[in-house]
């Protein structure tokens, strides 16, 4: 596989540096170790650091020739609040924290890139690499734009990479317009009328209620939305009461809504409030829904896509660019910067028999460290592509 021979060279301290942010995992908006850790190694490279927006970010600054194109290249830092069962030499030393998505994975890629950049100065124009907090929930992307990410650091366009532990070691998916879905969130409170649990007729039971929201909830894609279209409700929790023979007042239903089209999305919305509240209705309940819109649906612009599957092919060949394939459900914040500029999300496969295959989000999930120099080689390609010498 033809990753740069540069890069190859230090792909040992890539691993360390990978496997030492995973020993540390830090939360959202608390990345303060590995945001020193990530300036540090900029600077001692002479890469302009500047810190602070989005609390713990940090954005490098590389400049060469004199070109006024500039590219912005983003991984994401934290972790994710989950114990680890991997047993590794390199396992998390704080309990209930974890990086079990690969965001170790990704600054590293990031910080790699950046260093054969920065020794070889084969481009002419700006690099701005964006190290960016609180992708797991905390909407760090839309904190960074909010706070003048691209008004400060001015990019033609934006490209990220996550792994995928789907896909084969080498392979890229690379594709055009939504590649992830919106993901929002769900809360639904009964409130009913408590009781003894031997009269129920004096009261109002707010789990029959929840219960019978809770089916209707879930036929709502299957019946209300077309099949040709994409939508996922999934209620994860159902609480309520606190003894065996005392109907509670209340009772509540939280869970997660996605969708790939913002029309749709409206309409989960809607068609939600009117199933919950109906039912409510029909049992002298009342209903409360509070439909939180998370982050949108992640948009590749088709003039991108086509730049980074050019870069791609060229660090693991035109046969492995996997250029057409379904949307995940999944959601994920770089969706705000392609927003506000134009870009293309990445995903790297990383599953090397059962190495890397593990999915993201489980205690046994780890970031396959082989993958560390294909994902560093399109980084420093992309921008070598882009930023042309002479």
């Amino acid at each position: 596989m033809p990753v740069l021979n540069s890069i190859s060279a230090f792909r040992q301290d890539m691993a360390a540096w990978r496997q030492d942010i995973h020993a540390h995992p830090e939360l959202g908006y608390e990345e303060h170790r590995t945001s020193e850790t990530v300036a540090r190694q900029l600077a001692a490279w002479g890469i302009e650091v500047h810190r602070g927006i989005a609390g713990t970010g940090v954005v490098g600054v590389l400049r060469n020739g004199a070109s006024g194109r500039a590219i912005g290249l983003r991984a994401d830092m934290d972790a994710l609040p989950m114990s680890e069962e991997t047993g590794l030499p390199y396992a998390s030393t704080h309990a209930g924290r974890m990086h079990a998505c690969g965001h170790d994975g990704h600054t590293s890629m990031l910080l790699g890139a950046a260093r054969h950049l920065a020794e070889t100065r084969n481009f002419d124009g700006t690099v701005v690499f964006i190290f960016q907090p609180a992708e797991e929930g905390g909407a760090g992307g839309r904190t960074m734009v909010q706070e003048g990410l691209f008004t400060r650091f001015p990019v033609d366009a934006v490209y990220a990479v996550h792994n995928d532990p789907s896909l084969p070691l080498g392979e890229a998916s690379v594709v055009a317009g939504p590649v992830l879905a919106a993901a929002d969130m769900l809360d639904i409170v009964v409130h009913g009328r408590g009781g003894h649990a031997a009269r129920p007729h004096l009261a109002v039971d707010p789990l029959l209620v929840g219960a019978q929201i809770v089916v209707a909830v879930n036929q709502i894609v299957s019946r209300r939305v077309d099949p040709l279209d994409s939508a996922v409700i999934s209620l994860c929790q159902f609480t309520s009461g606190s003894a065996h023979n005392v109907i509670p007042a209340t009772a509540e239903i939280h869970g997660t809504v996605r969708t790939l089209r913002t029309a749709t999305q409206d309409e989960m919305e809607r068609m939600i409030r009117q199933v919950a509240t109906g039912i409510g209705a029909m049992h002298d309940a009342t209903v409360d829904v509070n439909y939180r819109r998370g982050y949108p649906p992640t948009v590749n612009h088709a003039a991108e896509t086509e730049r980074a599957a050019l870069a791609a092919a060229k660090v693991v060949g035109t046969e492995r660019v996997v250029r057409d394939r379904p949307p995940a459900m999944a959601g994920e914040d770089f969706s705000f910067m392609l927003l506000e500029c134009p870009g293309c999300f990445v995903r790297l496969g990383q599953a090397d028999g059962a190495r890397g295959a593990v999915p993201v989000h489980h205690p046994r999930y780890d970031f396959n460290d082989d993958l560390l120099p294909i994902g560093a080689s399109f980084f420093a390609s992309l921008v070598e592509q882009e930023l042309p010498r002479g």
